[in-house]
């Protein structure tokens, strides 16, 4: 029998509307995209914040600071969301208080 056979046969036997409202857990999202960015700054620095506002797109509160500071691009390449209570908030809870604007966990928790 081929292994392929054995998956359609389970899928068909696989009542798909049972499954299909069902979605991640914000909390596991977050992680997801945490590990996501850090495994990006891993292989080389990201990309300067000033470049991204340049480039039109939205900061959230604390990237828009980071960027408007007179650092070097260096330090606007960082990661800030690694530091962002944010992050661990959306992290630890399924529906954390976060609110600001532009913010990717907040996203990541809206319904």
């Amino acid at each position: 029998m081929e292994p392929d056979l054995d998956f359609h046969t389970l899928a068909a036997q696989t009542d798909a509307t049972e499954h299909a409202l069902e979605r991640a857990p914000a909390r596991l999202k977050s992680t997801i995209y945490s590990a996501m960015v850090q495994r990006q700054v891993s292989t080389g620095p990201l990309l300067s914040l000033s470049a991204v506002k340049a480039a039109g797109h939205a900061l959230c509160v604390f990237e828009d600071a980071v960027q408007a500071i007179p650092v070097s691009d260096r330090v606007k390449a960082m990661n800030p969301c690694r530091v962002c209570h944010a992050r661990l908030l959306a992290e630890r809870f399924e529906s954390p208080p976060i609110v600001w604007p532009h913010c990717p966990y907040v996203q990541f928790h809206r319904r």
